[in-house]
Parts: structure tokens; sequence; C-alpha cells
């Protein structure tokens, strides 16, 4: 029912009692602060819980070997606060402490051995680094296949995080053989109103998002909505990240109204069951500024940007990667307002939080140089553009797989910067090779190909060959025609270069 505040208060009245009852160093009032240390972890007060969990700590440190295992779930409680705090070399340093006791004091195929490098895949996935991520996973993989039987629960787990390092590294089709994995065995394993049932549809609903097929996501993240309403109450914060899923959806798809409807009644909902400064709040505030700016409407976007900045500084620590993202998206308004000289300042701000936090190839500092670079491409100021636009290609290179759509973006954006000086020849070079990646990472009816198709055109229109202009225009135009709503702005974009092109002939 996730009722925080009466978990608080039965859990305080417990370990008032055993303060009376018990030695100082007693394994039970370990325990006892480790459950107020779980609640506050889960209301999104990390101090706090820290503070709970390194009391635990001492305790058990005190009171047992160094290599018994509930010393090693201390350790790694610690590790996940700082996991959630964006702490990851310090989530690191207690995720590896919990590892080296597990494997001295556990069989090699231990379930708990298994955890303990799904922890560690899990902070190497956060950190940017797919590769290591995928071998902490398919260690933790093996053992559970090994020690489990073929359905168990926490195979699925494993199959999961597999699917969700394909999915961050846009190999959409491993990502879903993975996710379907772990759903079958859910399928076969649980209730048909299980929760665990609703994440595994989220998930491949997320994969298809991803992909830009809606319907299909809007189908599997109804069908993970569905099981939530009948196994939630109606104001749990799973049922809330499901309105944001379906929210995200029409947000892509271009049907503001439903986004903002869902998003809406996400944000309700967080609002009853979280405390005021809960990081999940501030995800919805982001939400729906996001679909504010995407309206155009740039003063609500602020407004709702700010908000969830304000709840972000009052939650997390100052390096947190996701006030980082806060500052962005409050550049990209000010980018969208024309206030270059803001956009850049809050932009700089969120490039150096990333720059404290982040290994050098971590994707998100790609995306900060990407964005100081269309600030610049914006003012005119070409050579900055381009400085730090192959600043962000040669990042994403590093971090990412060679056909990784972020990728093609690297490359469309230097693409973007030629055809503004007048080099078209230079930005078809670019444009051709984001459009190669595309071709292999993206399936047919994908808008990002007709956006790279519109792309190559207006080149060619650019040096005046209309004829090979308006043969990749029209291309542009029946995929848009095909993915997104008949009233979108692409397609009206499109369809006036056509015409433009038309007259040119």
């Amino acid at each position: 029912m996730s009722d925080y505040s009466k978990a608080l208060e039965f859990y305080e009245k417990s370990h008032k009692i055993l303060e009376k009852a018990l030695p100082p160093n007693h394994p039970n009032l370990a325990s006892s602060y480790n459950n107020i240390g779980l609640v506050h972890k889960n209301m999104g007060d990390y101090s706090k819980a820290l503070e709970f969990y390194e009391k635990s700590h001492k305790i058990y440190e005190k009171a047992l070997p160094p290599n018994h295992p509930d010393l090693a779930t201390s350790y790694n409680n610690i590790g996940l606060v700082h996991k959630n705090m964006g702490d990851y070399s310090k989530a690191l340093e207690f995720y590896e402490k919990s590892l080296r006791i597990d494997e001295k004091a556990l069989p090699p195929n231990h379930p708990n051995l298994a955890s303990s490098y799904s922890n560690i895949g899990l902070v190497h996935k956060n950190m940017g680094d797919y590769s290591k991520a995928l071998e902490f996973f398919e260690k933790a993989l093996k053992i559970d296949e090994k020690a489990l039987p073929p359905n168990h629960p926490d195979l699925a787990t494993s199959y999961n995080n597999i699917g969700r390092v394909y999915d961050n590294m846009g190999d959409y089709s491993k990502a879903l053989e993975f996710y379907e994995k772990s759903l079958q065995i859910d399928e076969n394993t649980l209730p048909s109103n299980q929760p665990h049932l609703a994440i595994s549809y989220g998930n491949i609903g997320q994969v298809y998002n991803n992909m830009s097929d809606y319907s299909k996501a809007l189908e599997f993240y109804e069908k993970s909505h569905k099981i939530f309403e009948k196994a939630l109450p109606p104001n749990h914060p799973d049922l809330a990240t499901s309105y944001n899923n379906i929210g995200g959806v029409y947000d892509n798809m271009g049907d503001y109204s439903k986004a903002l409807e869902f998003y809406e009644e996400s944000l309700q909902i967080r609002e009853k069951a979280l405390p005021s400064n809960h990081p999940s709040l501030a995800s919805s505030c982001n939400n729906i500024g996001l679909v504010h700016k995407n309206m155009g409407d740039y003063s609500k976007a602020l407004e709702f940007y700010e908000k969830s900045l304000q709840i972000r500084e009052k939650a997390l620590p100052p390096n947190h990667p996701d006030l980082a993202t806060s500052y962005s998206n409050i550049g990209l308004v000010y980018k969208n307002m024309g206030d270059y000289s803001k956009a850049l300042e809050f932009y700089e701000e969120s490039l150096q939080i990333r720059e404290k936090v982040l290994p050098s190839n971590h994707p998100s500092l790609a995306s900060s140089c990407n964005n100081i670079g269309g600030v610049y491409n914006n003012m005119g100021d070409y050579l900055k553009a381009l400085e730090f636009y192959e600043k962000d290609l040669e990042i994403t290179k590093k971090a990412l797989p060679p056909n990784h759509p972020d990728l093609a973006t690297s490359y469309i954006c230097i693409g973007l910067v030629y055809k503004n000086m007048g080099d078209y020849s230079k930005a078809l070079e670019f444009y051709e090779k984001s459009h190669k990646i595309y071709e292999k990472a993206l399936p047919s009816n994908h808008p990002h190909l007709a956006a790279s198709y519109n792309n190559i055109g207006m080149a060619y229109s650019g040096k005046r060959d209309y004829s090979k202009a308006l043969s990749f225009l029209e291309k542009a135009l029946v995929i848009f025609q095909k993915s997104l709503l008949p009233n979108h702005p692409n397609i009206k974009t499109v369809t006036n270069s056509i015409d433009y092109v038309k007259k040119k002939m």
C-alpha cells in the first residue's frame, strides 16, 4: 500500500522497545535500523536512509564475523542508496565489498552471488558502460541458470536486466528477445494479475516505444496498466509510473492533450502517495514540462521544469545526474525561446555536473556537448557549433555500438551545420552516414528515417538538384503519414518543402 508514514510509525515503536530490551550491539537492533532506512529510501529521503543504514552497519561490524552474509547485505543496502543518489563510484565501492564477502562465504552458484553481480551490472549500466554491465549481468544469469529451476522469477529478472542493456544500446531486437524470455517465465509462474507480469509487459512496451511502433507500445503498456489497476490500490506509485508510460507514447505521437491527461493522472497519484520532495514527483513535473515545450507553450514548460528542479535540489545531492537533466531541459526551453545566453548558462551547468560525476565516455556527456553545439549553431557561430558537435561524435563513437541511433543524430547535427554554412556536399556526406545507420537500426516506418530522407532532400534542394530533392522528400512524407497523426507539424513542414521544390522545377 506504500503508506510510508504508517510504516515509519510502527518501525519506530518497535525500535524503541528493542533499544530498551537489548544490548546496544545486538543484531536485532541493526535489523531495526535497517527497516527504518528502507522506508526512508522508498520515500526518496536518501540522506536519512544512509544515516540509518550506517547505524545498522556499525552494529553488524561489531557483532558479526567479517564474512557474515548480513554484513554483505548491509554493504549492499548502502551501495543502493549511493546508486540512487547518483554517486556511482561510491555505489560500486560498497557493492564490491558486498561481493567479496559473498564470494568468500557462499558456494560459487549461490543466488546471492548472482544478486551481487546484478547490482554491480546495474551501476555500470547507469554509468553508460554497457559492455561492463552485460559482463556482470551475464555472470548473474549463468549462476541463476545453474542454481534455479527454469521458471524461477530471479531468472526472469536476469533476462530483464540484459534486455534493458540492449535497449539502451539501441539493439531493439536483442532487447525484445530477452524481455520476451522474461515475460514467458512470468506468464508460466505468476497469476494473471501479478504486478511483476505488468512490469514485463511494460518493458516490452518501452522497446516498441523506442522503435516508434506506437500502436504496439500502447498495446503492451495498456496490458500492463490493466493488471496494475486490478492488483494495486488506486494511489500506488506503480500505477503512476504506468500512466506516465502511456503519456510518453502519446507525447511521441504528437497527441499532446492525451499525453497531458496521462501525465497529470500520474502526478496526482504521486502527490497523494509520496512525500513532497520525492524524486518521482520531480519526474512528473519534468514530463508535463516536456509536453508544454513540445506544444510551444514555453512559459508553462519553464514553470514545470523549474518545479522539477526545485524538488531535485532539495531531494538530491548537488552533483546528481538528474539535476544535470533538469538544467538541460530548462536550457532547451531558453534555446527554443531564442534566449541563447540563458540557454548556454543552463547547458553549461548541466555539462559541469556530468563532467564531475560521469565517466568521460558517458552518452549523457555527448548529449551535453550536442546541446551546446545546437545553441552555437542557432547563434550562427558555426565553428563553435562544429567544435561541440565533433566532441559529441567522438564520445558517442566510443560509448555506443556503431549502429546506435544516437550516432546517427551526431552525424545529422554536423550535417546541419555544413548545410547552414552553404556546404551542401559536406552536409550530404554526413546526412548519408546518418541514413545508413537508421536503415540498419530502425524499422522502415520510423519517423527518424523520414526525417533523414527530409534532410537529404533539403541538401539536394540546396545544390539545386530538385528532382533528387523531390524523390527524397516524397519518401519522407510517406513515412510521416504512416507513423504520425495527420495534424503533426512534421507532415506540414515536408509538404511545404515538396511544394517549394516543385515550383523550382
